[in-house]
């Protein structure tokens, strides 16, 4: 008696995922996407183990064939623009300084504004968004590019809300996100909408990612302002507060530790890093509770005395002005367990 053969298991649907490079884009804005995509297959079919969606990846440009980027590394396009037939599920448009010439040609404008009823979901990466705002794509809608682009997009796209803080931004099928490597936060979101958040989370410990950020974060990185400031007495202020977060941090405090009158240290230190003493201690505080929720299994009380807040409630609302998600939400999110002594969402 022959036994009966188990029904195959139905293949996942196909989402076939297209990069958009070109002369001097930034080369991270498109390895960066193609790595996520393309390992992420590459893991499923190794492993045996299928995914809810099968991806096929392409690189696109103008033309086929190589062209240069902006560090002078030459990639090669599957085909060009032009080529491109049927439906592409999300196309990711690159940025770099070729953006500009690639978004003054009317050509190309018309491309990608004649894909896009295709296209499922639609993306820009650093100045890729001057390309959708010239398409008219992002007319109406919050969107973001890199924080030193975010200005001249505004003033060139008085229609677009134009916002310079997060990572990256979704409205509706539209996706915008901020410099270089935010392309790859972006794609790693975008794995996780359609195959969960355990597989981005494997993809991003996998490509060694620090963490997999949410959109709301912000680009701003408290530490960066030690190397904004002018050498004098704020750098060395700003380099002594990381080390001092349970100090009296307060104006009063800092301007008598620089030696200067509260209302001079105010407006010298908004002046050498753009922002008020008080927003930049809460800036460092928050990025040093970052790194204990994600480090340690102190509970959020003894995380917000450690880094200098009143108390955990203190630290929760400053967590939702700097990075939109809340302590709990926080640990839960980039800790690969959850955490037992977590008690202040």
């Amino acid at each position: 008696m022959t036994r009966a053969r188990p029904p195959a298991r139905p293949r996942p649907p196909l989402r076939r995922i297209a990069v958009v490079g070109f002369p001097g884009a930034q080369i991270l804005d498109v390895v960066g996407p193609l790595a996520v995509f393309g390992d992420v297959a590459r893991w499923s079919r190794e492993r045996g183990d299928p995914l809810p969606v099968r991806y096929e990846v392409v690189l696109l440009a103008p033309a086929a064939g190589p062209f240069t980027t902006s560090c002078g590394v030459r990639l090669v396009a599957d085909r060009a623009l032009a080529a491109v037939r049927g439906r592409v599920d999300t196309l990711l448009i690159a940025g770099g300084p070729g953006t500009a010439a690639f978004a003054d040609d009317p050509a190309h404008v018309a491309w990608v504004r004649r894909i896009a009823p295709r296209v499922g979901r639609i993306a820009s990466i650093c100045t890729g968004a001057f390309v959708l705002a010239a398409a008219g794509l992002l007319d109406g809608r919050r969107a973001t590019t890199h924080w030193q682009s975010a200005a001249r997009l505004q003033g060139q796209y008085p229609q677009v809300r134009v916002d310079a803080d997060p990572i990256y931004i979704k409205d509706g099928n539209v996706y915008t996100s901020a410099g270089v490597t935010s392309g790859m936060d972006l794609s790693l979101a975008l794995v996780e909408e359609e195959c969960g958040r355990e597989v981005a989370l494997a993809a991003a410990r996998a490509l060694v990612l620090f963490l997999h950020r949410p959109g709301g974060q912000s680009q701003f990185s408290a530490q960066l302002a030690v190397q904004s400031a002018s050498r004098g007495p704020i750098a060395d202020l700003v380099g002594w507060i990381a080390d001092h977060l349970r100090a009296d941090l307060s104006v009063a405090g800092l301007a008598a530790r620089a030696g200067m009158s509260p209302r001079n240290f105010a407006r010298v230190f908004a002046r050498e890093l753009g922002v008020t003493p008080a927003r930049h201690v809460e800036r460092v505080r928050v990025e040093a509770a970052r790194r204990r929720l994600e480090e340690s299994n102190d509970d959020q009380e003894a995380v917000a005395d450690a880094v200098g807040f009143a108390s955990a409630e203190v630290m929760r609302r400053a967590f939702l002005r700097t990075i939109k998600v809340a302590p709990g939400a926080y640990r839960g999110r980039f800790r690969g367990t959850s955490t037992r002594s977590s008690r202040t969402t």
